[in-house]
């Protein structure tokens, strides 16, 4: 199975969840700390580079598995099937996990929605990115 993962389009694949996720959570910010009940504050108090170091690795990861579902669902790739099967991740491993978390730890909906709603996008990105590096 690994000798089937596009490793330079996993990099790519991570690297623009990076941006996408500066971009969203630059985009939503206030209407983020709001819902997640922080301030700017503490968000710059606890801002740290091993958060990014964090995410960077979880999304290698995340990139890497959604390769072998491409792989197994549509092996052919292509950007459409790529983006396909990261909705197909998002609604059973994204979007379900967050609505049982966020309603379990009493979390409004608008940050459910919000998380959500990147992972959505993160998922069709990198889908798109290694779909398009699979049929090449």
């Amino acid at each position: 199975m690994l000798d089937s993962i596009p490793w330079i389009g996993v990099i790519c694949a991570t690297f623009a969840t990076m941006l996408v996720g500066a971009g969203w959570y630059g985009g939503w910010a206030q209407s983020w700390m709001k819902a997640a009940g922080i301030t700017e504050e503490q968000v710059n108090a606890g801002a740290s580079p091993v958060l990014y170091i964090i995410a960077v690795i979880a999304h290698f990861v995340m990139a890497v598995v959604l390769s072998g579902v491409i792989t197994h669902i549509s092996p052919q790739g292509g950007i459409a099937d790529g983006m396909f099967n990261g909705l197909l991740v998002w609604t059973g491993f994204s979007a379900v996990p967050l609505v049982v978390t966020h309603r379990f730890q009493m979390r409004p909906w608008s940050l459910t929605l919000l998380d959500a709603g990147h992972y959505l996008v993160v998922l069709l990105v990198q889908g798109a990115v290694l779909g398009w590096f699979m049929a090449a």
